[in-house]
């Protein structure tokens, strides 16, 4: 019952710990521009980290000045493949750094903050022009809820350093759902040519119109046959961005090892992101 009590106690501590960081971060580095944070979602299988790690190469290529964040959402931990970033610290390892801290009593809640602050700075990797940032593995089996909580207080946080932050999320509607995504400039929903793909980004669609704040949103249709290229399937009430067909250079590059900066510039997939990110007004 006492261990119990202290990892309650731990947990709400730590929560109110990460809002007090993050209002002090954030007024600490307050920009003189909103940046523009987009979100990529999407059932698993329809390419949508490939998509997310292309829309990075595009915004490294267009906005050389600018500051670009990538975010690994997703605990399969994609993305980092994708960029060709080698992860060695999550968010998730950050938070059970402070809960630990706070469980031994060792430390006074300046230092856990301090430690917190600077544990993050630690897990961001900054390459190829872009920084990165993982989730991490969720605590136990089939439970989110604490570290979607943590990761949307960290978005808030360090948002505020970059102009552009391109946020990879889950399979499915879960980080949507437990508002982690809730105040997103853009929504990219991302779907094959099945109508389970499609059925999803409009269920996606509807829960964002309830719980995400967002001032642009639409659809990239992936992986396409040509009979569906030819098609061209639409979802009620979502606007397509983007018909992106099977990209075989995708697929020698997953072949060979290599990220998506390796992709040429007539690669498929680069050629229907770029189209979407004008569409909605990213480039």
């Amino acid at each position: 019952m006492i261990e119990l009590h202290c990892r309650v106690h731990a947990s709400a501590f730590y929560t109110r710990a990460a809002c007090k960081l993050s209002r002090d971060i954030y007024k600490r580095n307050v920009m003189s521009q909103n940046p523009k944070i987009i979100a990529v979602a999407g059932k698993g299988g329809v390419g949508k980290t490939s998509l997310a790690a292309v829309i990075v190469k595009l915004l490294c290529e267009h906005f050389p000045d600018k500051k670009i964040l990538a975010v690994d959402a997703d605990p399969a931990v994609g993305l980092s493949t994708a960029l060709g970033v080698d992860v060695t610290k999550t968010i998730d390892d950050v938070r059970k750094e402070a809960v630990d801290a706070t469980q031994n009593g060792k430390m006074s809640v300046i230092e856990i903050l301090g430690n917190a602050e600077y544990s993050i700075e630690e897990a961001t990797v900054s390459q190829n022009g872009f920084s990165f940032i993982a989730i991490g593995r969720p605590e136990s089996a089939g439970c989110y809820c604490k570290i979607n909580t943590y990761l949307k207080d960290v978005i808030g946080q360090i948002s505020s350093h970059y102009d552009y932050v391109v946020i990879d999320g889950e399979a499915g509607i879960e980080q949507i759902n437990r508002r982690v995504m809730e105040k997103v400039s853009h929504l990219l929903l991302v779907t094959d040519q099945s109508q389970k793909g499609r059925n999803v980004v409009a269920t996606i669609k509807k829960v964002a119109d309830e719980l995400v704040m967002y001032d642009e949103v639409g659809i990239v249709q992936n992986r396409l046959s040509q009979e569906a290229m030819a098609q061209k399937p639409v979802v009620d009430g979502i606007e397509t961005l983007a018909y992106i067909p099977s990209d075989q250079s995708l697929a020698l590059c997953d072949m060979k090892g290599e990220n998506v900066f390796f992709l040429p510039d007539d690669s498929p997939l680069v050629v229907g992101a770029e189209s979407a990110l004008k569409k909605i007004h990213i480039l």
